[in-house]
């Protein structure tokens, strides 16, 4: 792939970030009363609509748990996600590094959900590199919805042609290529910087 382009466009979740580890998981499922690992079960069933901002974190959580919870528990559930999406991928950050040092700029597209998002862009490693942050819950709009990747080329002010976008799944790829943003799939044994160019 050439690595021309105005902007880099990164996802956050199994791209800046690696997956939730055994341990996390394990004290998400502890501190919840109930199994939290299945992909069918109440952790990922309300996640979009907590990503997109249409629920807050008391009410994801208490759907989740499937009860009423105190304050006390909210506050820990969170801080446990919040830990469990914080694995960072010292490789993807060698990549930002090297394109920071380009010149070329950079910014990322994630659907997460307010409450994190606002952790992130204010406490984390990461957020310095981008001149932009754009996340669903603040959007309310969602990957791959066409609206959320319309609403980031306006803003950047670029054409799909000048943005390389990096994500790990392919349905969210899929909807950016449809307007004409160049695209690059992330997962783990691929070396990022050689698909890149850098």
């Amino acid at each position: 792939m050439s690595t021309r382009a105005n902007w880099y466009l990164f996802d956050y979740g199994m791209v800046i970030s690696e997956a939730p580890t055994e341990q996390d998981w394990a004290a998400l499922s502890e501190a919840a009363g109930l199994p939290l690992t299945n992909p069918d079960g109440p952790y990922w069933q309300y996640r979009v609509d907590y990503d997109a901002g249409r629920i807050g974190v008391a009410e994801y959580w208490q759907r989740v748990v499937g009860r009423e919870i105190s304050d006390g528990l909210r506050e820990e559930l969170h801080a446990l996600d919040l830990r469990a999406w914080s694995n960072l991928n010292s490789d993807t950050l060698d990549v930002l590094e090297a394109i920071d040092s380009s010149g070329v700029k950079m910014a990322l597209l994630s659907n997460m959900p307010t409450e994190m998002a606002d952790f992130f862009q204010h406490s984390s490693v990461w957020a310095k590199y981008f001149s932009r942050l754009f996340f669903s819950g603040h959007l309310g709009l969602v990957k791959p919805e066409p609206e959320i990747y319309q609403h980031v080329l306006q803003e950047l002010g670029a054409s799909g042609d000048q943005v390389v976008f990096i994500d790990d799944r392919q349905e969210n790829l899929d909807a950016a290529a449809k307007l004409g943003i160049r695209t690059v799939l992330h997962h783990p044994g691929v070396e990022l910087a050689s698909e890149l160019g850098l």
